[in-house]
């Protein structure tokens, strides 16, 4: 098994990835994922950008974030394989199963409504998550702080509901 790295290594190591982020080396601008999908649906859909104007905001920043999603999803995949040992492909997830219920529709449901709730919320505030939280929150901006604070508030209120039985009984 590999030695967990410290947290102070992980923070010093972010810092450094969003020093690089921010560089005219690197992509000279903040790390964000939501753009990247109407810049990849203007690509397989043929949309014109004058008539989307979104499209010619975008049309620069949202080249390299595929490679980031592809990577993080690559790099995700490879650890739970080969480091942690610990994929597997589940539709319903123990602890679902553990405090909701088996259905499959159930779970499918309600993970698209936490998600679009989400991006919803992320969009209002003028970004996605992983802006935010990366960004955002390195910057100190206002609107990642206000969106990190309600995302904290909505996770504890949804935990307590969710795991309001006991896990051992």
């Amino acid at each position: 098994m590999i030695k967990k790295m410290p947290w102070w290594l992980g923070g010093i190591l972010m810092a450094l990835l969003l020093l690089f982020t921010f560089s005219i080396f690197g992509a000279d601008r903040p790390i964000g994922a939501s753009t990247y999908v109407p810049y990849f649906a203007g690509i397989i859909f043929d949309l014109d950008p004058q008539k989307y104007t979104y499209l010619q905001k975008i049309e620069a920043p949202g080249a390299w974030e595929g490679v980031l999603l592809l990577g993080v999803l690559t790099g995700a995949f490879l650890n739970a394989i080969f480091v942690t040992k610990t994929f597997r492909f589940t539709i319903v997830p123990d602890a679902w199963k553990r405090y909701k219920n088996n259905s499959i529709l159930s779970r499918l449901f309600w993970s698209f409504v936490g998600g679009f709730f989400l991006i919803i919320g992320a969009r209002l505030a003028g970004g996605c998550t992983s802006g935010h939280f990366l960004s955002g929150m390195a910057q100190t901006a206002v609107s990642s702080i206000i969106f990190g604070a309600v995302v904290l508030v909505s996770l504890i209120v949804t935990g307590k509901r969710f795991y309001k039985g006991d896990a051992n009984e």
